[in-house]
């Protein structure tokens, strides 16, 4: 029982506040003093375990509390009050007394006394519940429970003692009673008297031998029952945990030994590499946590040694106490991560860093590698609990211990569930900064997110400027051209890719998305359109790139197919618009530069703060803004809504998994509402900030705005200008994609013209990029000439600009505090204009979005296609729409009414239907070649039919399985048929050396295969090859070559389920699409999420944190349907491919075996 506990001044300041406003039970009480010779009145104030007192309700501090853990709080008689001398009838009435006795050595009883019956039995009762006596009373029966158990076990212990004396004794009589048996026969036989004195022993020894066969019989039947097969597997498991646990402790070991030591070795040298504090931060408590699982698993082996009476759980119950440690590691990982990347900016750690990874323990791993494994060990346990108890009966002794623990453990691993997704981020990063051979410091900031990868063709410039359009059809110039990008939240990486898979930064390959201007639809002339054909019509998009420090350029790329093409400029959109959303708002406040968060943010309680219909985890997202954990989905659908930012993590979250909790018209209706309604987009506080002036109260706590510009209506435009004689030219031009302007280019006061009142508007200035001047943009501001406001001065001002402005013509024009000259009513309409736009902007981006990376929502349901349309048709005829809103408009428009003319690639359907009713090739009519090259065109197809929307909810693991998720059942059984095609044409050989043929040429097309970065075909070969079928050829294994096998080894090791795949996953993340991954890789990954986490809280309210690691998934697996292989179809190959007129089923497969191979006699 806790004793009492170390507080501060400020602890006690701050508890004794939440005692005050908080507090289960708080008022006046007389408190006996030391001397037992006064009564003070005292407030007093219950929270929790904890009993505070202040002179009055109204002090600030305490006066001083105490520990009500493990007291006893027990009514005293009431007694009347001394009367004091005076006139008589002036007594008091009767008090109730009660006592507080604290059982602690030198701590008096508190005597405390009330003038209320109900009052003081009230406070008994409330300091008894939070004495927490019933909770050691219940310790106690579990004591004696526990203590009751040992003496059962060991009871147990002497009975078994017992038996196994009385089996040695019984052997003993055995021996005694064959020699009787034999002594007294030889004898009757010598007398002539066969059944003479000998009869009696006979009788007893066959008494004995038919006890014995009976038991026997009694043994067999328990080892067949399904009681002894449960245990058998319980066993099995307990044994696979013993193998897991020894190596995960050896990991723990290398971490330790090959780097946590010598590391501080070095830290202590004369020029240390590294520092003591930052070795430490690298390794967290990666050293105790070694310590710790070196016990717990010396007291499994204990444990085994016992087989096989097996008992865990008080193994459980001394490790789970011990497990919060991982909450630390797990908390600090990320910061973990971070110190490393800071690190390996030193050559000199850097290269000491790889001396160590070069050792031979550490298997060509790297130090993140081992700094990843305690991540994944809480859910190991509960799948080994979950085994366990799947394989324990309901009556047996562990089976509570067992929950308990389980339960304990997925309590711990959603609390770790928060932190992983970011760390997974920052190893992706480092994973790439690791193959460019030039290194990349950019992606050593871990606020940068990776959102995509791909090959893009770079199309070089001519002289003019203009695209060489003419050359695109070469081959040659595809492959001279072919560029590896990676594109980041902050950046854009070009390389390319050389020999043994390392990258090349190209010349300005690395871009900062702040300076860029994306054209999705490049102009082109008549001679360009003639020369270059079909081959890259709509294909290509630039990228005008104007840094603040250098000369400009323009980057060209060509996608593979217009569905490629529309997720880069999508996300390439995406990313810029929240970089400039963030920028915007830093700037629009006066902050400390170490702030990291905009005060409109700070503001504003519910983004941080956790209330009844949301809750936040610990990371944050791309905009500074705390993850969303658990939200209802009106707070779900506030959050895409909010105009002051948007994280392209939530927005891909959210469309991913919205079917989950919601409806498409639900979210269409949103938009709608927050386009015609912009202000409700954005909180009252923020609102407040946003147009610093404390008249607009009553448009921001609730009255209906009287301004025409506060809610949309298409009847008339509204006024626009500052005044009435403003012209059309003034009014401000917004775009989805022109760059902000920095440094240098800011806006120069001498350019601006004064009227006649004073109010300065720019005059003509080029724009970026272009030789005509177009009208600056401004946002309505009047710059007094004669208000003293200096050049600089300006320069600063127009540094900042309101919040949710997504890109301007002439950015960094800004809302100037203090200006005066206009009325207050047309300055906020100015403002409200500003609002809408960023609203505008705000719904179309996300319609964008939608329908370019989500399109089969709108081809699968026609009202939602109809309803977007018609919107979008409504806001192109807003009279006050801006010309780039207008066209964005009609592209989104086009993108929905026109035919995808897609990849021009066949389709499965084509495929299929070519080879119906054709009779096709034998094996040996196809080289290896051609058979990987084929079966890589039919994995993709198939891969890339499924939609991610079947990715949710296990539909694959259901008995509605075909029906809920048909594309992934296809892709499982093209898998299942394609083994067997394999394993049949292996077997369908008589001779020993046409299958040993065989099997060297199906070896060969995996290795092709593998080199396509086809893997789902690998493991479809190695898996053929190891059915049992096949394994058991002997013979036939002779006559295959060494190379061969050591091949297939190779391939084995590739696609082994270790480690969760990690093999395959290395090079996964190595390798650059077009690419064919392990389905069975990402759907045991899915499962693992799924069953560990509900989509809905006990509350009712959206697992957001599930759903964003299901979408990263699904992200993954997108990314790689999205690439097509540019592999010209052989209708020959694909026919036999797809011919199952010859496969053989399981069973068949291995009674030909057995005929082609007989078993051998034993």
């Amino acid at each position: 029982m806790q004793k009492g506990m170390r507080l501060n001044d400020g602890h006690v300041a701050h508890l004794g506040l939440l005692a005050k406003k908080d507090g289960a039970r708080r008022g006046y009480l007389s408190k006996r003093s030391a001397d037992n010779t006064k009564w003070h009145t005292k407030w007093f104030a219950l929270l929790q375990n904890m009993l505070f007192y202040f002179e009055t309700d109204s002090s600030s501090r305490p006066s001083g509390l105490y520990l009500l853990e493990g007291c006893v709080c027990d009514r005293a008689a009431p007694r009347p009050p001394r009367v004091p001398p005076g006139p008589a009838g002036s007594g008091f009435g009767v008090l109730h007394y009660f006592t507080v006795n604290f059982n602690h050595e030198n701590q008096k009883t508190l005597e405390l006394r009330t003038e209320d019956a109900k009052d003081c039995d009230e406070w008994v009762a409330a300091i008894a519940h939070a004495s927490y006596r019933n909770l050691a009373t219940e310790h106690e029966a579990l004591m004696q429970k526990y203590l009751h158990l040992l003496q059962i076990v060991e009871t147990e212990k002497t009975v078994a003692k017992q038996l196994r004396q009385q089996i040695e004794d019984g052997e003993i009589e055995i021996e005694r009673l064959k020699a009787e048996v034999k002594r007294p026969w030889m004898l009757c036989r010598s007398w002539g008297d066969p059944w003479g004195t000998g009869a009696t022993p006979v009788q007893s020894f066959l008494r004995g031998w038919l006890c014995r066969r009976k038991w026997k019989t009694i043994i067999q039947d328990y080892i067949r029952s399904p009681h002894a097969d449960s245990m058998r597997k319980r066993n099995q498991v307990v044994f696979s945990m013993l193998e897991a646990e020894a190596e995960y402790v050896q990991q723990l070991h290398i971490l330790v030994n090959n780097f946590l030591r010598p590391l501080r070795m070095a830290a202590s040298s004369k020029k240390p590499p590294i520092t003591h504090d930052d070795v430490s931060s690298i390794f967290l408590n990666s050293e105790t946590i070694m310590f710790l699982h070196q016990i717990f698993y010396q007291g499994l082996k204990a444990r085994i040694s016992s087989w096989p009476t097996l008992v865990l759980a008080d193994l459980f119950d001394i490790l789970l106490p011990m497990l919060n440690i991982y909450q630390e590691f797990v908390r600090n990982h990320q910061y973990s991560l971070q110190i490393l990347a800071h690190c390996k900016q030193n050559r000199d750690f850097d290269k000491l860093l790889k001396h160590y990874e070069a050792k031979p323990d550490c298997e060509e791993r790297t130090l993140e590698t081992f700094l990843t494994y305690p991540m994944f060990q809480i859910p190991r346990y509960i799948l080994t609990l979950h085994e366990l108890l799947a394989h324990t009966p309901h009556e047996h002794v562990e089976r509570n211990s067992l929950d308990y623990a389980k339960s304990k453990l997925e309590e711990l691993s959603r609390i770790m569930h928060d932190e992983v997704s970011e760390t997974e981020n920052i190893r992706k990063n480092l994973a790439i900064e690791r193959m460019i051979i030039e290194g990349c410091e950019i992606l050593l900031d871990t606020s940068q997110t990776f959102v995509r990868q791909g090959s893009l063709i770079q199309v070089p410039m001519s002289e003019k400027g203009k695209i060489t359009r003419g050359r695109l059809g070469s081959l040659s110039l595809r492959k001279e051209g072919e560029r590896q990008c990676f594109l980041f939240s902050k950046h854009l990486i070009i390389c390319t890719r050389g020999s043994g898979g390392k990258l090349h930064l190209t010349k300005n390959g690395v871009i900062s998305l702040i300076d860029c201007t994306l054209v999705e639809e490049p102009e082109s002339t008549d001679e360009d359109a003639k020369t270059s054909g079909q081959d890259i019509d709509h294909l290509d998009f630039k990228i005008v790139v104007e840094p603040k420090d250098s000369s400009s350029f323009t980057v060209i790329l060509v996608a593979s197919s217009r569905q490629e093409k529309a997720a880069w400029t999508s996300d390439i959109s995406q990313c810029v618009d929240n970089i400039r959303c963030n920028g915007l708002m830093m700037n629009a406040f006066e902050e400390n530069s170490k702030v990291t968060v905009p005060q409109m943010i700070k503001s504003d309680a519910s983004l941080y703060c956790d209330d009844v219909d949301i809750r936040f985890s610990k990371t944050m997202n791309s905009c500074k803004v705390l993850q969303i954990r658990y939200a209802s989905v009106e707070r779900l659908l506030e959050r895409l809504t909010d105009l002051r930012f948007l994280s392209i993590d939530f927005l891909n979250t959210f469309l991913h998994s919205y079917r989950v909790f919601t409806t498409a018209l639900v979210v269409l209706d949103k938009l709608i509402t927050i386009y015609k309604k912009p202000i409700s987009a954005i909180p009252a506080r923020s609102l407040e900030l946003l147009f610093a002036n404390s008249q607009n109260n009553k448009l921001l706590y609730g009255e209906p705005p009287k301004s025409p510009r506060a809610n949309r209506k298409f009847s008339s435009p509204p006024p626009l200008s500052l005044s009435k004689s403003s012209s059309p030219s003034r009014r401000r031009k917004l775009s989805l994609n022109i760059p902000i302007i920095t440094g240098g280019k800011a806006l120069d006061l001498a350019a601006l013209s004064c009227s006649s009142n004073g109010c300065p508007w720019p005059a003509q200035v080029p724009a970026p990029g272009t030789a005509s001047g177009v009208p600056i943009a401004t946002t309505g501001v009047s710059l007094q000439a004669h208000s003293g406001l200096g050049a600089p001065r300006a320069r600063r001002a127009c540094s900042r600009l309101c919040p949710g402005v997504w890109a301007w013509h002439c950015p960094r024009t800004v809302q100037v505090p203090g200006f005066s000259g206009f009325p207050t009513d047309q300055r906020n309409g100015d403002k409200e204009f500003v609002i809408r736009r960023a609203a505008t902007n705000r719904v179309l981006n996300v319609l964008r979005h939608w329908v370019s990376k989500h399109s089969q929502d709108f081809e699968t349901n026609e009202e939602l296609k109809f309803r977007v349309i018609g919107f979008l048709e409504e806001v192109i005829h807003d009279p006050e729409l801006l010309t780039q809103e207008r066209k964005a408009a009609a592209n989104i428009i086009r993108t929905l009414t026109q035919e995808d003319p897609g990849d021009n690639q066949i389709t499965l359907e084509e495929v299929v239907q070519m080879a119906e009713g054709v009779k096709a090739e034998p094996f040996e009519n196809h080289s290896a070649l051609e058979i990987a090259e084929q079966l890589t065109l039919l994995d993709h197809l198939v891969f890339k039919k499924i939609p991610y929307e079947e990715f949710f909810g296990q539909g694959w693991m259901k008995l509605e399985k075909n029906e809920r998720t048909p594309y992934i059942m296809k892709n499982t059984k093209h898998f299942n048929d394609v083994s067997n095609l394999i394993a049949s044409e292996i077997i369908r050989n008589g001779e020993i050396a046409a299958r040993a043929s065989a099997i060297e040429k199906w070896v060969a097309v995996a290795d092709i295969c593998r080199c396509l970065h086809n893997y789902n075909a690998v493991l479809e070969i190695t898996s053929s090859l190891n059915r049992s079928a096949i394994f058991r050829l002997k013979k036939t294994w002779l006559k295959v070559s060494k190379q061969t096998k050591a091949l297939i080894d190779k391939l084995q090791k590739l696609v082994s389920s270790e480690g969760r795949f990690k093999n395959l996953r290395e090079a996964l993340k190595n390798c650059d699409p077009p690419c064919v991954p392990y389905l069975g890789m990402y759907l045991t990954d899915l499962a693992f999420i799924e069953e560990g986490t509900p989509n809905y809280t006990e509350d009712g309210l959206v697992n957001f944190s599930k759903m964003r690691m299901i979408s990263h998934i699904i992200r993954e697996i997108r990314q790689f349907q999205q690439t097509s292989y540019k592999i010209e179809h052989q209708p020959k190959v694909t026919q036999y491919l797809l011919d199952q007129s010859g496969v053989m089923d399981e069973e068949s497969l291995y009674e030909a075996s057995l005929r082609i191979e007989p078993k051998l006699p034993s």
